[in-house]
């Protein structure tokens, strides 16, 4: 099942050609081959997962449910009834809540099970889930080499076949940059698209769920389950969501479409193999009929800056909540109340969490408010009009996901700010909002690892970036079995 699609398994349960418990039975087996390699699960809850079938194998299948008897891998930021929802973090290493998120009610609804939390960088802050309390995942291409962050166990998770599908949040590239080290898809949609609620808020303004899978289609099809208007969440938008599955079938080529390459994403900076393959890509877009289009996003160069001010203040405001007073880690050895404060955020927090909530911090005092926090949100407001002036004549926009394919474990971790950098092709995207869709270009001729793309589109554009995506999946072919797990059966 590691190389079936989840339209494949959908199709096969529907049909009764496998049964749920065989689907999660499978799963499972693969788990326990490939864990040990990759180590992408915090959380396996096996007994509820094969109750969960046997339950839907004794009702059948059902048109109203989509995804019945599929299992999905969830990123441990989702709070999940009943299971562990822990961020990776000291801080909730015993959290249980007391509720489902609303993307996981989705699931269920649609009949899809819930296998298990994948592992991710603390409470999603990292590029390389080398921040995670718990474990570090491996990339199953080389397990020297790191899977991405902060959805990397998400993403390494369905590259090794654990499950055909995954969730994982992008707050600045963490569903696109592990997907494309990972070479799988992965989409961010449009902020609003898909309801936050029950999701353990780094960046309110940034973080967006989406699906990672092994190819369009299934993307379209987890999308086509979770999004919709949730009024539990203030941001969710009320309109309607269009059928991203029947999109797929309406276009065969991009004849008459038009699509913008920005300059600032192929300058200093980007590897020669991902800059030879996601051309490559682009060739093939052009072979499909696309125009290729030259256009500009000056305001790219301000992006870091003003992407980690930005989250970084919401990250210091987000996790004020965790004290020690209401839940979460509590220090018990303090002697007074602001000790116990000071203790349990230090004892509970990692050092990346805490050097991100202490410059958030910084940037919202009240001497340098104006000089950091307003300025960095004068700047997202230019980042985004360039985006609409680009879309004002272009269908879809294309650029590299990052300037080089998976990164040394290790290779990073004692500088910041080149660990920040990796991201210097993602977060522009989260900063205005609108969607986005990482797919494999191809191998890079040097390192042998996946290389991805990315292609952008307006505000509530997913079917025209699922409608490209596919044609240029099936112009590319698939890719080979990751290469560090070959011969495991």
């Amino acid at each position: 099942m590691q190389t079936t699609s989840l339209i494949q398994l959908r199709d096969a349960l529907r049909c009764g050609d496998i049964s749920a418990e065989n689907a999660v039975n499978t799963c499972l087996d693969r788990i326990r081959t490939t864990e040990p390699v990759v180590q992408a699960l915090v959380h396996t809850d096996a007994e509820n997962a094969l109750n969960t079938a046997r339950s839907l194998d004794a009702q059948g299948p059902s048109a109203d449910m989509p995804l019945w008897g599929v299992p999905i891998i969830l990123k441990d930021l989702l709070a999940t009834k009943g299971q562990p929802t822990t961020c990776c973090s000291k801080m909730l290493e015993n959290f249980t809540p007391f509720y489902n998120a609303h993307v996981v009610d989705r699931l269920q609804q649609a009949g899809a099970i819930v296998l298990a939390k994948s592992n991710m960088d603390e409470f999603a802050m990292g590029s390389s889930t080398e921040n995670s309390a718990v474990q570090q995942t491996k990339n199953p291409w080389d397990t020297t080499r790191v899977p991405g962050g902060s959805s990397g166990g998400s993403a390494a998770a369905v590259a090794a076949g654990q499950a055909p599908g995954a969730l994982g949040t992008d707050t600045g590239g963490s569903i696109r940059q592990p997907a494309g080290f990972c070479g799988i898809v992965g989409l961010k949609p449009t902020y609003g698209r898909v309801s936050r609620y029950g999701l353990v808020a780094y960046g309110s303004s940034l973080d967006q769920i989406g699906p990672m899978t092994r190819c369009v289609a299934d993307s379209a099809a987890i999308l086509q389950a979770i999004a919709g208007h949730d009024p539990k969440d203030s941001t969710s938008v009320a309109i309607e969501v269009p059928d991203y599955t029947a999109a797929l079938e309406q276009t065969t080529d991009l004849s008459g479409w038009r699509i913008g390459v920005p300059r600032e994403y192929w300058g200093d900076g980007l590897s020669d193999e991902v800059a030879e393959t996601c051309r490559a890509f682009l060739d093939q877009a052009r072979e499909h009929g696309a125009e290729l289009v030259d256009v500009s996003l000056p305001h790219t160069k301000y992006a870091i800056a003003t992407y980690y001010i930005l989250v970084m203040a919401e990250a210091s405001s987000n996790l004020s909540r965790f004290d020690g007073v209401r839940y979460g880690h509590r220090a018990d050895d303090a002697a007074n109340l602001m000790e116990m404060y000071s203790k349990s955020r230090s004892q509970g927090f990692g050092r990346e969490v805490q050097r991100r909530i202490l410059l958030g911090t910084y940037a919202l005092s009240a001497g340098y408010y104006d000089a950091y926090y307003k300025k960095a949100a004068q700047v997202r407001r230019l980042i985004r009009d360039d985006y609409l002036q680009a879309f004002a004549s272009c269908d879809l926009l294309c650029g590299p996901v990052a300037p080089t394919t998976a990164f040394g474990l290790g290779e990073k971790t004692d500088d910041p700010l080149q660990m920040y950098l990796t991201d210097i092709f993602t977060n522009p995207l989260n900063l205005t909002g609108l969607p986005g869709l990482s797919l494999p270009a191809g191998i890079g001729r040097t390192s042998g690892l996946p290389v991805g793309v990315q292609l952008f589109g307006p505000a509530f554009g997913e079917s025209a970036l699922l409608q490209a995506g596919h044609v240029l999946e099936q112009a590319r072919g698939p890719l080979p079995e990751p290469t560090a797990l070959a011969g495991l059966d």
